[in-house]
């Protein structure tokens, strides 16, 4: 059965991008140190075109999550911060919905990567990525907007947070907003000097 996931880096202090983030600065002011822990990972830099690099257990965390994969979701503002860095060949290989209040025409990228824009609500897009996922997952790639609308419809099934031991001071937090009503359990925990991968599943109300 298709599961909705969301897979994301956040500091100690609960942030996922620091301050000051646009387009120059994706990740705002000391938010690239967020994913020091991926950039040298063998199956990251596949996936970019590059060779070479580490196999570790972050690796196969992230190996998991692609092979699970059918279909991606992700809000307006993370496509317009990083739509120049992807490049041509983004690393996605699949087709992603972006949730927008301003769409546009379907933009197909180099392989496997097409990036159609949703402007009927954030149900409608994650409708839509069901249906291309098939009998795979779909996930969440953010911003943290979107998992915390997924989160407050009850449409999230796992949460996997990337928590990197570094202090960003301010920026995009992740759970800002969000109640007690909320509720995670904890299905696993796998620990490396530059990151602790907590994979949390949703409870239901």
């Amino acid at each position: 059965m298709t599961q909705v996931k969301a897979d994301i880096s956040m500091s100690l202090d609960g942030c996922v991008a620091g301050p000051d983030d646009n387009p120059g600065q994706g990740l705002g002011v000391g938010g690239e140190q967020l994913h020091e822990w991926v950039v040298g990972l063998a199956s990251w830099r596949e996936r970019h075109g590059m060779e070479g690099g580490e196999k570790s257990a972050d690796g196969a965390v992230l190996e998991e999550a692609f092979a699970t994969t059918g279909a991606i979701l992700m809000g307006r503002r993370m496509f317009d911060l990083a739509e120049r860095p992807w490049g041509d060949d983004p690393p996605f290989r699949m087709p992603v919905f972006v949730v927008t209040h301003h769409p546009r025409e379907t933009i197909v990228k180099d392989g496997g990567t097409s990036f159609t824009f949703v402007g009927d609500g954030i149900e409608r897009a994650l409708e839509l990525a069901r249906e291309a996922a098939g009998s795979a997952d779909v996930s969440v790639a953010g911003g943290a907007d979107v998992i915390r609308q997924l989160l407050s419809a009850g449409l999230l099934d796992e949460l996997q947070v990337h928590v990197v031991p570094i202090l960003l001071g301010g920026g995009v937090r992740l759970f800002e907003g969000l109640g007690q009503d909320v509720r995670f359990e904890q299905t696993r925990a796998i620990a490396s000097p530059g990151v602790t991968h907590l994979k949390l599943r949703v409870v239901r109300p």
